[in-house]
């Protein structure tokens, strides 16, 4: 690196002292020096730029020319870093900037609607959004919160909070329940049209029921519909298009429009729980630690 490019942010600052005062032993007092340390920080200074920057006479200290030409760049560089202080101070005070947040793509289309109150409560965050049901990487793609339903790996370099625990239960849409008949026990489901997820692992996922203490998987033989979208998986059952096994929680709004009904509530099973996954770091900024404490509010109640 060329040294003449690399002058201590301390020597440009007894400069921009010197300059402003005309006195080396002013500027000394002012910076809270001796006067000789401050000619010596010139003097570094002068070596590394290669010029004069200042005449000096028993009486006066003046600017060269090329003195008043590094005096300006001086300026506007010490007051650039004092505006990006007070902004750092400011983000400090205030969550500011953008979040970058990937949500699964059921469970994020659920959220959306609950960011105009985090847009109200912290209008200078900047939400970038990604709903997917990949297992991202926050570390490798830049993610600032990740939210993933179920089993986490393991990662040192992660740090993860959990949000809220889900249930499991069967729904279908009232259109389809009328063309299709009622389901009153699990050996109805066999003469029903199953809907069923494929995960990121590409195996089908069977539905898990309730069975007294017991949990068992239910396989349907010959789903009428194999999605590998969350959200997709919600809009067929909402088209009428068969039965699914879905997230409470994602089916709650449905249920309270009546554009779904719960099958066999009794047969409903404790699903995984629901975590954010944000990479570690010297400390959790505020704007990621805002968006993080409003999706625990939101998903806080527990379904009614």
């Amino acid at each position: 690196m060329n040294d003449r490019m690399d002058a201590p942010l301390n020597e440009i600052a007894v400069f921009v002292a010197v300059a402003q005062t005309g006195s080396f032993t002013r500027a000394a007092e002012q910076i809270g020096s001796s006067k000789s340390n401050v000619g010596k920080a010139v003097q570094r200074l002068e070596a590394r730029l290669g010029t004069r920057l200042f005449q000096r006479t028993t009486r006066a200290v003046r600017l060269t020319e090329d003195g008043e030409t590094y005096l300006v760049a001086a300026q506007d560089a010490l007051e650039g870093l004092r505006e990006a202080e007070q902004q750092l101070a400011s983000r400090r005070a205030e969550p500011s900037g953008r979040v970058r947040l990937d949500l699964p793509a059921g469970f994020g289309r659920l959220l959306l609607p609950s960011f105009a109150l985090l847009r109200e409560k912290h209008p200078k965050i900047t939400l970038e959004l990604a709903l997917t049901d990949r297992m991202s990487d926050p570390v490798g793609e830049g993610w600032d919160v990740v939210v993933r339903i179920g089993v986490l790996p393991e990662d040192s370099e992660l740090t993860v909070r959990k949000l809220c625990d889900l249930r499991l239960g069967l729904y279908a849409s009232p259109d389809y329940l009328a063309r299709r008949g009622p389901v009153n026990d699990i050996a109805a489901l066999a003469a029903h049209d199953a809907l069923v997820f494929r995960g990121p692992s590409g195996r089908l996922r069977p539905w898990s029921l309730r069975d007294g203490a017991t949990v068992r998987d239910y396989a349907p033989t010959q789903p009428v519909m194999v999605v590998a979208d969350g959200q997709a998986l919600v809009e067929a059952a909402l088209c009428g298009l068969g039965i699914a096994q879905i997230h409470d929680r994602v089916a709650l709004p449905h249920l309270r429009t009546g554009r779904l009904v719960q099958l066999l509530p009794e047969y409903a099973v404790d699903g995984p729980p629901v975590h954010a996954i944000i990479s570690l770091g010297q400390k959790m900024a505020a704007k990621t630690r805002a968006v993080v404490n409003h999706l625990a509010e939101m998903l806080r109640d527990e379904p009614a």
